[in-house]
């Protein structure tokens, strides 16, 4: 395996956990906002403050906790993508239409099947489009990552920096950009995918 391949591939591994992670804190944290009533505002501006934060400023923060290398990383690239994934499951599981929901509720499926059935793949679009966002924003700012040690395309950046090396600067950019948009175009056309075969009343309800 090449030199560039290697830092591919961790660069692709720490994204990777780093939105795994994401998507468990993420979802839940969403359908939570959504269900909330008077304290949702609250914890919605605290969420929304996060993510003015840079995430050069998250790796630092992290360092004192957690030292250097791959975990500071992963846990400033979690931190950095729950917050389009909460905000954008809340907004889509509230705009699911209450018509809509009655109508399920009318046709005698529980609260449970009304979220597995009804809420979540009409809100799964909108949803998809919070991971793309997360997705496209946690490749880019993994880079980094080499700043602490948590290896990665940033590497060559880093290191073209310190010796005035302009190609090896141009080359980890190059590759972290080229990932940044395939990774997009891949997810945009799953989330086109999604938004057209979303059919959530299929089936009658069990009983």
């Amino acid at each position: 395996m090449t030199d560039l391949a290697l830092h591919v591939r961790d660069h692709l591994v720490l994204s990777g956990c780093a939105l795994a992670l994401a998507l468990l804190a993420g979802l839940p944290l969403g359908a939570l906002l959504a269900r909330l009533a008077g304290s949702r505002e609250a914890l919605l501006a605290a969420i929304n403050a996060a993510r003015v934060i840079p995430s050069l400023a998250v790796l630092a923060l992290m360092l004192p906790l957690v030292g250097v290398g791959f975990t500071p990383a992963l846990c400033a690239l979690v931190l950095l993508a729950i917050p389009p994934i909460a905000i954008t499951t809340d907004i889509a599981l509230r705009g699911v239409p209450a018509a809509t929901v009655e109508a399920a509720r009318g046709l005698g499926m529980s609260p449970r099947q009304i979220r597995a059935r009804v809420q979540w793949p009409l809100a799964l679009p909108v949803v998809f489009a919070g991971v793309r966002t997360a997705t496209v924003e946690v490749i880019a700012s993994a880079t980094l990552a080499a700043f602490i040690g948590g290896g990665g395309l940033g590497e060559y950046i880093v290191n073209g920096f310190a010796a005035g090396d302009v190609p090896q600067q141009l080359e980890g950019a190059i590759s972290v950009a080229a990932l940044t948009l395939a990774a997009d175009a891949i997810l945009g056309a799953l989330e086109r995918r999604l938004s057209h075969g979303s059919q959530p009343l299929r089936g009658s309800p069990a009983t």
